[in-house]
């Protein structure tokens, strides 16, 4: 007997009915459904995400879900992680998964960009552990070192250049405060360059104890004997090594400039002016460049255009080439000195005002 024309529709109606319900599943119901669902297990999307995005990182989160919200081995060893400058979020959600710290690395790129804290991971050592899940290894992957802070310090900056990395540090110290403590304790010009990891609860005193005892402890025997040997105290050496760092771009100038300074002529220093100068709103920074000539006028005890000797005080904080360069100059029969006009930031010395003049850029 025949099967009736009936049932064999039967037989390929029925496929086609279960795969049009899934597709209305996928197309209509759980576009609708899922992202109230995901907003409260996940949060809500990042605003930078498109419509499209949002629908496809919302069905992928739906897909993914258990593998996200558990670990990926509740009694694993905490273990090493390290993330490196400029490491993209597929590298790292593969790593994540090939040490065993995350399920599936799919699932967490996802979240990341769905959360938007794939611009936020934060390249650094951390400690991770299976036994957390993949959306509080994404959190931990936003701080390297919770308990701790890292302040950098350049060699040439002045205090309030320390004071504006206090937030980027992960200090807390209000700029003013610092600011108002280290002017009061005349730190400038004893803040050590250099990089400093402190505990977050770190206050101005502390902070500046600890870059003080830091500077006195690098001020050997040997240098304080090199700058009496110069003639000069202590702070006086550091006020000059501060003017010798301003000056030079090379490093290895740093002893030239220094002979040219030590002989007790006039020093017509332009960072000098800059500093008395301070902060110059229309170029956003603290060291006017070019000056001008009525710049040059400022009645200023740290113009050393105007006054001779060396000014009153430290015009930034100088590292250490600065400060060897001070205690152990270069012996040369140099007068003067002006930038080379080649852009490579080394300088042009002469031993006679008419070959300083000569050096002028055309």
């Amino acid at each position: 007997m025949k099967p009736s024309r009936s049932r064999y529709c039967a037989i390929f109606l029925l496929p086609l009915i279960a795969a049009l319900g899934l597709l209305f599943f996928y197309l209509v119901i759980l576009p609708v459904s899922a992202p109230g669902r995901i907003t409260a297990a996940f949060g809500p999307p990042s605003p930078n995400l498109n419509l499209f995005e949002r629908i496809g990182l919302t069905l992928q989160l739906y897909r993914y879900s258990d593998q996200l919200t558990n670990p990926a081995n509740p009694f694993g060893d905490l273990a090493s992680f390290q993330i490196v400058l400029g490491e993209s979020p597929v590298a790292v959600s593969a790593r994540l998964e090939e040490q065993g710290l995350i399920q599936n690395a799919d699932a967490f790129r996802a979240y990341l960009i769905y959360s938007g804290l794939d611009t936020q991971i934060q390249a650094g050592e951390y400690t991770l552990s299976p036994a957390l899940d993949s959306l509080e290894i994404a959190q931990a992957l936003l701080d390297p070192n919770p308990a701790a802070a890292t302040l950098v310090i350049l060699a040439g900056w002045r205090i309030e250049e320390v004071g504006a990395a206090m937030p980027t540090s992960g200090l807390t110290i209000p700029f003013e405060e610092f600011i108002d403590l280290a002017e009061a304790e005349s730190s400038e010009g004893y803040l050590l360059p250099g990089a400093y990891e402190l505990p977050r609860a770190t206050d101005a005193g502390a902070l500046l104890a600890t870059l003080r005892a830091s500077f006195d402890q690098a001020i050997t025997d040997e240098l304080r004997s090199g700058f009496e040997q110069q003639g000069l105290s202590a702070h006086e050496a550091v006020i000059l090594a501060s003017i010798v760092e301003r000056e030079a771009i090379v490093d290895e100038e740093m002893p030239l400039i220094a002979s040219v300074f030590l002989p007790g002529m006039k020093l017509d220093s332009d960072p000098t002016v800059q500093y008395a100068i301070g902060y110059n709103h229309v170029q956003g920074q603290w060291w006017t460049n070019p000056l001008s000539l009525a710049d040059l006028q400022i009645d200023s005890p740290y113009n050393t255009y105007l006054y001779p000797g060396l000014p009153p005080g430290p015009i930034c904080n100088p590292g250490m080439n600065a400060l060897r360069a001070v205690a152990f100059p270069a012996q040369t029969p140099y007068f003067y000195f002006r930038a080379a006009c080649d852009g490579s930031g080394k300088h042009l010395f002469a031993e006679t005002f008419e070959e300083h003049q000569s050096n002028a850029c055309p």
